[in-house]
């Protein structure tokens, strides 16, 4: 029979995600909206943005967080086309945002010194074989396939490269082992429901280092210059952004970062994401025709959580439809370059409750397109 109980909040997209529950953007401070952002207030506004981000997340002494143009995308790139070169890369990748990073290393940059280490969609490679020697590029959650690394283990205390990690769906949501961290990436839309255009990047002493030391062959475009003199740019970290930010998306961040503080810090923003992971696998446990596309626990993501079915991929695309008519669940297609299936964000802006009401939702939706 078809469920009586919808859930509260029906946005399960994994990119722009929920916003935190109890949102309520006339509550936001809005002070700095129509003023510059190289005003006192503008920079302060900033400034915050980077200190609290880094307070919350608990960064080590010399890490530096900056606010950068172009979210996720841009901070990575910025990474990338500032720090590669001057040793040979590792590019760990097993989904679409990964893989685009190695397309980029190999056919923009054209650095000729490159293994790729890759697996297909729900596995991850073999971490084992990454040479620390080397600079390491790779995402923490392939928010495409639904697939993490486990921890950081792996990682080579000693290494002589940088570690680079694209860990926008998994700041906030994972716990992340900062000492072996070089380069983070991360975006407001993800993991904090914030608005989208802005990308945050960390850097470990050992990349500032490099920054300084280094000067690539290539031209650097304005917005990914980081130096000056051969110096790096400290306004960059401390809220004097290269471009024009937007300080309505400033304020919405801030709301943000004071919501996780709020329910505890990241500790409990963590947990959350792992209670509605929790749900899921649940469902799918006592389901035969619903799968994780990744199988092996231990490297499930918790947010961008991954399904396959036993169903055609034109019955997956009814459902997704059939579901979203319902007024249910919206945007939980998998993503274009991944298998056929569904994807369904269980980030801490997503309430639990909401995933325990989709989920007869979802049986009652592949009941219906199987049977027709």
């Amino acid at each position: 029979m078809q469920p009586q109980v919808k859930p509260a909040n029906p946005n399960f997209s994994s990119g722009p995600c929920s916003k935190r529950p109890g949102y309520d953007v006339s509550k936001l401070q809005l002070d700095t909206l129509g003023r510059s952002h190289r005003s006192s207030l503008g920079k302060a506004a900033l400034g915050k943005a980077c200190s609290q981000t880094a307070e919350l997340l608990g960064l080590p002494e010399g890490y530096r967080v900056g606010v950068v143009p172009a979210s996720d995308t841009g901070a990575v790139e910025m990474a990338l086309w500032s720090l590669l070169g001057s040793r040979p890369v590792d590019v760990v990748h097993w989904e679409s945002f990964g893989t685009g990073w190695h397309t980029d290393i190999i056919k923009q940059l054209k650095l000729d010194n490159v293994t790729s280490l890759t697996a297909d969609y729900g596995l991850l490679p073999e971490l084992e074989k990454v040479n620390f020697d080397h600079d390491v590029v790779f995402t923490w959650n392939g928010t495409t396939s639904g697939v993490k690394v486990p921890n950081g283990d792996w990682i080579a205390d000693d290494r002589a490269g940088l570690t680079i990690c694209d860990a926008t769906s998994a700041v906030f949501a994972m716990e992340m082992p900062w000492e072996k961290l070089d380069v983070v990436t991360f975006s407001w839309q993800k993991v904090l429901g914030g608005e989208g255009a802005h990308g945050m990047l960390i850097l470990s002493p050992r990349a500032v280092e490099r920054l300084e030391s280094y000067t690539p062959s290539w031209p650097m475009p304005k917005i990914f210059r980081m130096t000056k003199g051969g110096k790096l740019i400290e306004g960059i970290f401390k809220g004097e952004t290269i471009n024009t930010p937007s300080m309505l998306c400033v304020a919405d961040y801030l709301d943000a970062l004071d919501w996780v503080e709020g329910m505890g810090g990241v500790a409990r923003a963590i947990a959350k994401s792992e209670e509605n992971l929790a749900v899921v696998e649940a469902f799918v446990d006592s389901r035969d025709w619903i799968h994780f596309l990744a199988d092996d626990k231990t490297i499930r993501s918790n947010t961008s959580i991954c399904l396959t079915l036993d169903a055609t991929a034109e019955q997956v695309k009814a459902m997704i439809k059939l579901l979203a008519d319902e007024g249910v669940a919206y945007d939980i297609g998998a993503y274009r370059d991944a298998p056929d299936g569904l994807r369904l964000w269980g980030g801490a802006t997503v309430e639990k409750a909401d995933l325990e009401a989709l989920m007869p939702w979802i049986d009652w939706a592949y009941q219906q397109v199987t049977a027709a």
